[in-house]
């Protein structure tokens, strides 16, 4: 082991052992820190994560979702931290309900403030506390969370610029050819069966 890879293991050993005192739960694989939090604990694992000197993890990076249907929390929030003075990445990890609010991070850290926007916007995901919680990527009057994975792949509104009264309109989706079940042969398996047209080969 080298002296970089010792330091690193340390420096997570530093970072488990300091937050054993929460409800959460560490992972460590190829020398990355994950941890999963409990819902009550977050927002003091995210303060002493960030404030304690031991760990010292003063960076957000990204904010992430993730929608899993099936499950009965759908959503998994990914925050990613990163502390410059350990020189360690980190990910936290909350899973929620579909209509369950989240604690804004926007006030610990500022960055978090579009992030959050963000998720809201995509996902419906609503941030309490946070300062001004609208859309950021769709339209103002836009239906629906468009990476949730119920939302409908053509949407529920299409966007066109109109000839006639010279301006862009919104108007409900129209098809112009029904979706199609092309049957792609795999190239790795060899044709297994005759297509259009083969018939005439044989003349």
């Amino acid at each position: 082991m080298t002296d970089k890879d010792s330091k690193l293991v340390d420096a997570i050993d530093l970072v488990k052992n300091s937050i054993q005192i929460f409800d959460c739960k560490v992972l460590v694989s190829n020398n990355e820190l994950s941890v999963e939090s409990s819902k009550s604990d977050f927002i003091r694992i995210i303060l002493f994560l960030k404030d304690h000197p031991n760990t010292s993890f003063d960076v957000l990076v990204d904010i992430c979702a993730v929608d899993y249907p099936d499950r009965k929390n759908r959503f998994e929030i990914v925050y990613q931290l990163l502390s410059i003075s350990l020189n360690l990445r980190m990910k936290l990890k909350l899973q929620v309900k579909e209509d369950e609010p989240v604690e804004s991070l926007s006030n610990i850290y500022p960055c978090a403030n579009w992030y959050e926007r963000e998720i809201w916007d995509l996902f419906g995901i609503s941030f309490e506390n946070h300062p001004d919680l609208r859309r950021i990527l769709t339209d103002y009057d836009f239906e629906g969370f468009p990476l949730r994975k119920d939302f409908p792949l053509t949407g529920f509104v299409q966007v066109k610029y109109d000839d006639e009264t010279q301006q862009v309109v919104n108007e409900p989706v129209k098809l112009d050819q029904e979706y199609r079940d092309f049957d792609n042969l795999s190239p790795w398996e060899g044709m297994t069966k005759i297509l259009p047209g083969d018939e005439k080969s044989g003349q």
